[in-house]
């Protein structure tokens, strides 16, 4: 395994990787990118493209017998890293596509927003939540620190993520360290915009919540949008 000869290569990829993802790359520039995490400092391009030569696949270097692996140069660390992968990928479709606990309920979505802001008490947060056809949660996150109402929430970025995981509805939610788990005119009024903005790409804001001393309430039960 040689040393890589130029340091700017890795830097490059995965400033492409970053900008254009992984479909943007051959199967051995994949493999090459992957084996960057356990082979520091040598050039697993060619190492990459030697495995799928010896293989015949991309997929084939992955399912390969850990034995073939470590004939074909690899170490035991390299060998487990690489055999984690098609775990990993399993595991990731199955929890995906067949957990049921990611199918929002409805009836208690109250208390799983109040504990997504366990630790966020002393600063103002934002969280959104996206949900596919089947009402199953395809991402939640903070997607903002700071005032609900200030520039820091950003509409474009909240339907890019919209758009990006497919979603046909969405909860939004933030918190109010003041203790006061009531909404503001400035509140219902941003509100009923991003809504409009949501609306406009096919996808349903259900409600807002806002979250104060384990208490939320619900900006659609209260009418109000």
């Amino acid at each position: 395994m040689q040393k890589a000869d130029h340091s700017g290569h890795r830097a490059r990829m995965k400033k492409k990787l970053a900008e254009q993802g992984l479909d943007a790359f051959e199967p051995h520039e994949v493999l090459e990118i992957m084996l960057y995490y356990a082979i520091p400092q040598r050039n697993t391009n060619d190492i990459a493209k030697n495995l799928i030569d010896r293989f015949g696949s991309f997929s084939a270097v992955l399912d390969a017998p850990a034995e073939a692996l470590r004939r074909a140069g690899l170490t035991d660390h390299q060998i487990l890293y690489l055999k984690m992968i098609p775990d990993i990928t399993r595991m990731y479709l199955v929890d995906k596509y067949h957990n049921p606990r990611k199918v929002m309920d409805y009836e208690h979505i109250s208390s799983y927003i109040i504990d997504k802001f366990v630790g966020y008490e002393e600063r103002e947060h934002v969280l959104l939540i996206l949900m596919d056809t089947k009402g199953k949660e395809v991402f939640s996150g903070i997607i903002s620190r700071g005032d609900f109402c200030s520039a820091s929430l950003s509409f474009r970025e909240i339907v890019t993520l919209a758009l990006n995981y497919g979603a046909v509805s969405a909860f939004i939610a933030h918190s109010h360290p003041s203790g006061q788990a009531l909404p503001s005119k400035e509140d219902v009024l941003v509100t009923r915009d991003l809504k409009d903005a949501l609306k406009a790409v096919g996808v349903n804001l259900l409600d807002h919540f806002i979250v104060a001393d384990h208490d939320c309430v619900s900006l659609a039960e209260s009418g109000v949008i």
